[in-house]
């Protein structure tokens, strides 16, 4: 169930009486879903526009159109109009299954090593252009990654390894015994800091 305030009706109705095209209404869908950079997307909708397996809210004077495939993803989100800084009016959209949820107790070490490095250690690593891949995870709870992007051949992986990735792993799943780097180093194209540089 999708959830849009009065507020957020009143402030789309006006807007598509300004649009003054018969029958258009607004179109809700996920973009990139359960990835870290899942993101929810507002769009006026033409009829025409429809493909026709859209779910279909009814809101006051206008509808508002679900992508059937984006539908699991936005159950539960929540849009409503709040004041922004300085007094201005500003959209909000909390969609909290967009981005896929933790898998639980029961799901595989495999499983819940793969969404903590891909939802919570790689999104931190981009901001650096770096980014780390699960290569395996062994019975004893060993995780082997290998680094790519400017953390290939980067002096302070090593760092980034044992101060964070292990301590994150270790801290958030249950289970990792150790976490280890399987990767060349030496064949890096853009490290963000050149071996020999590090301090």
């Amino acid at each position: 169930m999708i959830q849009i305030s009065d507020t957020a009706q009143t402030h789309f109705r006006k807007l598509i009486e300004r649009e003054g095209v018969p029958g258009m209404g607004v179109r809700l869908s996920a973009v990139d879903p359960g990835t870290p950079r899942a993101d929810a997307r507002l769009e006026f909708a033409e009829p025409s526009d429809l493909l026709g397996d859209e779910w279909a809210v009814d809101c006051d004077g206008f509808t508002l159109y679900v992508d059937a495939s984006s539908v699991g993803w936005l159950d539960g989100a929540e849009i409503d109009i709040v004041a922004g800084t300085a007094g201005a009016q500003q959209l909000t959209i909390k969609a909290p299954r967009i981005k896929g949820e933790a898998p639980g107790d029961a799901a595989s070490l495999v499983e819940r090593v793969h969404w903590v490095v891909e939802n919570e250690i790689n999104p931190q690593l981009a901001s650096h252009g770096g980014k780390v891949a699960v290569q395996e995870v062994s019975a004893e709870g060993v995780v082997l990654l290998r680094f790519g992007g400017g953390c290939q051949g980067c002096g302070m992986a090593d760092v980034t390894l044992k101060q964070g990735i292990e301590k994150t792993l270790m801290g958030r799943v249950p289970g990792v015994t150790a976490v280890r780097d399987a990767t060349d180093h030496d064949s890096g194209h853009a490290p963000y800091i050149p071996r020999g540089n590090a301090a």
